[in-house]
């Protein structure tokens, strides 16, 4: 997960990360990060396509995570869960 991440991270022009996210009450939903930096060992900040805004994600929610070329996502996207 984390390689995938770095991977957007270090190249946020061509890629973004696709995952299911867990919240605080375990409500599951799909989300599209742009990701920006890692905060901590645990988490890290990214800019939700969902939300259009910023949102901090724990690694220990973050599940099925795969790097997808960001010329493929359309703005906004819709949260399905």
């Amino acid at each position: 997960m984390n390689t995938n991440l770095r991977r957007a991270m270090q190249d946020c022009d061509n890629y973004v990360i696709e995952m299911d996210y867990a919240d605080a009450k375990g409500n599951q939903t799909h989300r599209i990060v742009s990701p920006i930096r890692f905060m901590g060992s645990y988490r890290f900040l990214g800019l939700c396509l969902c939300r259009e805004a910023p949102r901090q994600f724990q690694l220990s929610r973050c599940k099925n995570v795969r790097l997808v070329a960001a010329s493929e996502v359309m703005m906004p996207v819709a949260i399905s869960g």
